[in-house]
């Protein structure tokens, strides 16, 4: 049996995910990467920089690889590229240190059943920034980053706090 998924566990939320095209900054040998035809992340909650509210090593988004290219954010990493994405919920499915690991579609019967999952395409990524606007992005935070700043700040749980944008 080929290894024809490769797993990810990862801070990253969906909206990032989204973002950029799929899930990037893996030290991974590329080739192999893209003999994949999916790609399954899991949730790393255990970091402070965690962007999503999954628990931890829960599957939260599939995507079928396009292809795979350097990353965008970390020099000699790579980005696993998504033509479509499904978000799916199921506990448990990450074990290991290693943030990047390899099964077969078959490994994942009684979980995630890939022919059955709702496949939407991905949107556009956001353009490529200039070199200004990346390094403003180094200073950027998320809703979920901003809430735990708010937190700390204030002494409060995160879950306590609200925020609006308005556009």
């Amino acid at each position: 049996m080929s290894d024809n998924v490769i797993q990810v566990l990862t801070y990253k939320s969906i909206e990032t995910i989204l973002s950029v095209g799929g899930t990037q900054s893996w030290a991974v040998d590329p080739n192999r990467a893209n003999g994949c035809k999916y790609a399954v992340c899991c949730r790393n909650a255990n970091t402070r920089e965690a962007e999503g509210n999954e628990a931890h090593g829960s599957a939260f988004i599939v995507g079928k690889v396009s292809s795979v290219v350097e990353s965008t954010d970390h020099d000699g990493r790579w980005l696993i590229l998504f033509s479509e994405y499904a978000t799916v919920n199921v506990g448990d499915q990450w074990e290991g240190r290693n943030p990047v690991r390899f099964y077969t579609v078959e490994d994942y019967e009684g979980y995630i059943d890939f022919d059955g999952l709702d496949w939407k395409p991905m949107p556009e990524p956001v353009a490529t920034q200039t070199a200004e606007k990346a390094s403003e992005a180094k200073h950027a935070m998320t809703i979920p980053q901003a809430k735990e700043a708010l937190a700390l700040t204030l002494g409060i749980d995160s879950s306590a706090i609200e925020i609006t944008i308005r556009g």
